[in-house]
C-alpha cells in the first residue's frame, strides 16, 4: 500500500446510503474499523438501528454494538462530513420489467448535495454495465458541479449478500472492485480491503465490475430454469425430480439446483438489467429471456398442479379452502419483496379458491403493504381442502409433514413444492 493510499484511508469518513439487507451489514463493517454513518430516508428505520434493532435480521444486537464508530441518521446534512460514499439502495424493476432507476437517482441526488473535492462516490447496487458512469454520474456532476476525475471519483464494488445466510458474512466473500482511475481503484480496493477478510478481486473497469455482478444471479436464474423445465417434464412422465437430482448429484460436476419459484430482489431480477442494455444496443437475448419466461410462469404452474390434485381426489376447487405456508422469497428470511408466492395465491383464487397464507418468517407489515395479505398468525386446524409448502423454512422442516396435515380435513391435498419433507410424507412435490 502506496504512503498516499494510507493517508486517504486515515482520513476516510464513510456513509453508506441506503440501510437494507446490502447497506446494513456494510455499515456495521466499516463501522468497527473507521468512522462512518448509515444513512437513510426512512427514519423509522434509522429509529429501529438506534435502539439496536434489525427488523431484516440480517445483524444482531451484539454486532451494532461492536460498531463503536458507527451513527445512524436520516438527516442528509450529516453527511457533509463524510468524504466516501457508498450507495446501497435497491434497483428493482417496473410493472413492464424494466430497470426503475428513481432510488439509484435519488440516492445520487442525495450525495451530489454533500460532494465535495477530492471525495469518492462507490455504488454496490446492481445495475446493468454502463449505468454508473452513463447514469449516475451525470447526475452527480450536474447536481454538484463537480467534475469527474478531477474533482471527485467514481468506484463501482457490487454486493454480494445473501440474505438470510449465517455462515457467507459479507467479511467471507470475495469483493469485486473498480473504479474511474487506476489511483482511485487503488483505494477503493484498499478500503474494502480492511473490513473483507476474503480478499478483494481488482476488476479491469467498472462496466467489467457491473457486468460481473448482473450475470452471477443470471447464470443461477437460468439454472433454476433448467430444473424447473425438467420438473415439468418429469412430471408428465410420472418421475420424481428429486429422486433424479439425486441420482444425477452422484456425479462430481453436476450443478446442485433444485425447482422452485424463482423471486426476491436478485434472482428474479437483475437478468432483466441486462437484456435491457442488451435491447438498448439493438440485440435480443434468447436463452435469458426464455429462462425469466419460464421461471416467472412457475407459480401459475403450482397452483395449476395443486388444482388437478384436489380434482382428481373429487375435492370441489371453487369455494375450496387453500393453506399457502411460507411467503417470503427464500428460507429462514424476513424478505418478501418480489416474492413469487403471490403468483401462486392469486392463481387459486383465480379458480375461485379462498386463500390463507402462514409464515412466521414474513415481515407482517411488508406483506401488507405490497400485496394486501395478512398473514395468518396460526391456520385453523381441520379447515384446509388443500396446504401448498412454498418455502422451505427450517422451521416447517423441524415441524413435520404430520403437523401441516392437522390443517387439513379428512380429504385434502399437501403440495410440498420445496421437497421439505420425504416423498412418502406429502401428496405431490414439485
Amino acid at each position: 500500500m502506496t504512503k498516499s493510499v494510507q493517508q486517504w484511508l486515515d482520513n476516510a469518513r464513510v456513509a453508506v446510503i441506503g440501510q437494507g439487507y446490502v447497506g446494513l451489514p456494510l455499515a456495521v463493517e466499516f463501522g468497527k474499523v473507521m468512522p462512518c454513518i448509515g444513512f437513510d430516508i426512512q427514519k423509522r428505520r434509522i429509529d429501529a438501528l438506534r435502539d439496536g434493532r434489525d427488523d431484516t435480521l440480517e445483524v444482531s444486537e451484539a454486532e451494532l454494538a461492536e460498531a463503536t464508530q458507527l451513527t445512524f441518521s436520516s438527516e442528509p446534512e450529516d453527511l457533509k462530513e463524510c468524504n466516501i460514499f457508498i450507495v446501497a439502495v435497491p434497483t428493482p424493476i417496473d410493472a413492464v420489467k424494466r430497470p426503475d432507476l428513481r432510488a439509484l437517482t435519488g440516492a445520487s441526488k442525495v450525495v451530489a448535495a454533500s460532494l465535495k473535492k477530492g471525495d469518492t462516490v462507490i455504488y454496490e447496487s446492481t445495475v446493468y454495465p454502463g449505468c454508473t458512469e452513463e447514469r449516475c454520474v451525470p447526475v452527480l456532476e450536474k447536481e454538484s458541479g463537480l467534475k469527474l476525475n478531477r474533482d471527485f471519483f467514481v468506484g463501482y464494488s457490487p454486493e454480494r449478500i445473501n440474505p438470510g445466510d449465517k455462515t457467507r458474512r459479507l467479511p467471507d466473500i470475495v469483493k469485486v472492485t473498480s473504479a474511474s482511475t487506476p489511483e482511485a481503484l487503488a483505494r477503493v480496493d484498499a478500503l474494502y480491503a480492511r473490513i473483507v477478510t476474503a480478499g478483494t478481486y481488482p476488476a479491469k473497469s467498472i462496466k467489467v465490475a457491473e457486468a460481473a455482478k448482473v450475470i452471477e444471479n443470471t447464470q443461477r436464474d437460468l439454472n433454476i430454469a433448467l430444473v424447473n423445465e425438467l420438473a415439468i417434464m418429469f412430471h408428465l412422465l410420472d418421475i420424481d425430480t428429486n429422486d433424479v437430482l439425486d441420482a444425477a448429484g452422484t456425479k462430481w460436476n453436476f450443478l446442485p439446483f433444485r425447482p422452485g419459484l424463482v423471486g426476491g430482489h436478485c434472482i428474479g431480477v437483475d437478468p432483466y438489467y441486462l437484456t435491457h442494455k442488451a435491447a438498448e444496443i439493438g440485440y435480443h437475448p434468447e436463452i435469458v429471456l426464455a429462462g425469466r419466461r419460464l421461471n416467472d410462469g412457475m407459480g401459475a404452474y403450482v397452483a395449476q398442479q395443486a388444482v388437478k390434485k384436489l380434482l382428481k381426489r373429487r375435492i370441489h376447487v371453487d369455494g375450496a379452502r387453500i393453506l399457502v405456508a411460507g411467503f417470503t422469497f427464500k428460507e429462514n428470511c424476513p424478505d418478501v419483496r418480489n416474492s413469487r408466492v403471490i403468483d401462486v395465491v392469486r392463481e387459486l383464487e383465480g379458480f375461485g379458491c379462498t386463500v390463507d397464507v402462514h409464515d412466521p418468517w414474513a415481515d407482517i407489515d411488508a406483506t401488507k403493504a405490497e400485496y394486501g395479505i395478512d398473514l395468518m398468525a396460526k391456520p385453523d386446524t381441520g379447515a384446509y381442502d388443500g396446504i401448498v409448502l412454498t418455502v422451505g423454512h427450517d422451521v416447517f422442516r423441524e415441524k413435520g409433514a404430520a403437523h401441516f396435515r392437522t390443517f387439513g380435513r379428512p380429504q385434502h391435498v399437501l403440495f410440498d413444492v420445496k421437497a421439505v419433507f420425504d416423498a412418502q410424507d406429502s401428496d405431490m412435490r414439485l
